[in-house]
């Protein structure tokens, strides 16, 4: 590590005069001590444009499973689009795709193709309300769901706002604060009361069923258990976000991790391995209102070959050797979380890790557990975390602001060696 960023600030400075706000997502502005501009990436390690390598456990924010540039993904789609890459039009690929989602996700009884997981938030939305011709849903405290206007609420209210429908950006739909409902997660009494009264104006229920975007939360036992016989009970549509969860927990994603079924489910991510790629997929009764167009969901580059190829080849490699590649990645991500707390008790100091071997968070607080997001504002030391995350920055070990790690296939024993000297050395700093 050089921990000189002098080239990035000046690029920075350089994008700012071209793009708005020099970043093309609003995330890359949480880098510090200036959003970073990067050269190239390879399996675990990136390196910056001031030569500092780092090991890499943001991963583009998830997608990239395999690492960075995994060239047996690359020479798939290399090929592929050889044929072509839009054509307005169908190919095999993506029946291909559609019928190994079907094979492997236990709710995907029809599926549709999109780009990103905003979009495929809103078609699921739009499904439900169709299908039970109510307009209102349930949201939870610290889920994301993607930036566009009905969804960004109560992403992260500050105390002052926790249980109301805080606007997450200037400029939002006022008529869409209207349709929201905001409910602290794992709270299965305040869903029961909610859905008591306004059951009859429900829609949907949309949650994450690990809560990945806040400490990486898992439900209580019964949690989504009770949340599905709700739903079904009251015509409500259950839709989970597995945009994180989705191929990163396992091929099934979380909803086969956890063994509860929704109605409707959306992916994003990781499922073509770093390329462009989204879908939603669910029962056949919801999805098949796009059959006869009563609802519209259109798009000009979904289903195009690239996205298709890549994640033809990135189920194709996740399911060889009955999924070799996840008991691997979950064995580092194992170690890595047991060297961490084990270095933290040595040290005595205060630091919670949450998750899974392939995804997981650190935060510093006395709690033994954090279970939502008013927990997570009330008793994490954020200060403490970002001169963790700062430190372990300047030791080569790059991590997402919120304090999320992201194993890939491509992590290595060395790797987690070096990481957890880096996790040692950035601890005795604080």
């Amino acid at each position: 590590m050089t921990n000189s960023y002098n080239k990035s600030k000046s690029l920075y400075k350089k994008a700012s005069k071209a793009l708005a706000g020099g970043v093309s997502s609003q995330i890359r502005l949480t880098d510090m001590p200036t959003p970073l501009f990067f050269e190239n990436g390879s399996g675990a390690k990136l390196w910056d444009v001031d030569g500092n390598e780092y090991i890499d456990y943001v991963l583009g924010q998830g997608p990239n499973i395999f690492g960075h540039a995994p060239e047996f993904l690359h020479k798939r789609v290399t090929e592929d689009i050889k044929q072509g890459i839009i054509f307005a039009g169908q190919h095999q690929l993506e029946i291909d795709v559609a019928e190994s989602i079907k094979d492997i996700v236990p709710c995907a009884e029809l599926v549709r193709f999109a780009s990103s997981g905003s979009e495929v938030t809103q078609a699921v939305i739009r499904l439900a309300r169709a299908y039970t011709g109510k307009n209102k849903f349930i949201k939870f405290e610290g889920h994301y769901h993607g930036w566009i206007d009905s969804v960004l609420y109560g992403v992260a209210p500050d105390t002052d706002h926790l249980g109301s429908a805080a606007p997450g950006s200037l400029g939002l739909s006022q008529g869409s604060k209207e349709e929201i409902i905001i409910l602290p997660w794992n709270d299965s009494t305040a869903l029961e009361e909610v859905i008591a009264k306004q059951g009859s104006e429900i829609a949907a229920v949309i949650t994450e069923p690990i809560m990945c975007n806040t400490n990486c939360i898992l439900p209580k036992p019964g949690y989504l258990e009770n949340m599905r016989s709700l739903c079904t009970n009251n015509d409500i549509v259950l839709i989970f976000d597995e945009v994180i969860t989705g191929f990163r927990v396992g091929l099934g994603g979380a909803q086969a991790y956890t063994g509860v079924t929704p109605d409707l489910a959306t992916y994003a991510k990781a499922m073509a391995g770093g390329y462009p790629a989204a879908m939603f997929c669910g029962k056949k009764e919801v999805m098949s209102q796009l059959e006869d167009s009563s609802v519209i969901h259109a798009g000009t580059v979904n289903s195009n070959v690239i996205s298709m190829s890549a994640a033809a080849e990135t189920i194709n490699a996740l399911q060889q050797n009955n999924g070799q590649m996840y008991r691997e990645m979950y064995s580092m991500g194992d170690e890595l979380i047991q060297g961490i707390k084990d270095i933290a008790t040595t040290h005595e100091i205060n630091l919670l890790i949450q998750g899974l071997g392939s995804v997981f968070n650190t935060s510093f607080t006395f709690k033994p557990e954090i279970t939502n997001y008013s927990e997570h504002l009330k008793y994490t030391d954020v200060q403490t975390f970002k001169k963790f995350r700062a430190n372990l920055q300047d030791n080569g070990v790059r991590i997402t602001a919120r304090g999320t790690w992201m194993l890939s296939t491509s992590h290595s024993i060395d790797d987690i060696e070096k990481t957890l000297n880096a996790v040692e050395n950035s601890i005795k700093l604080l």
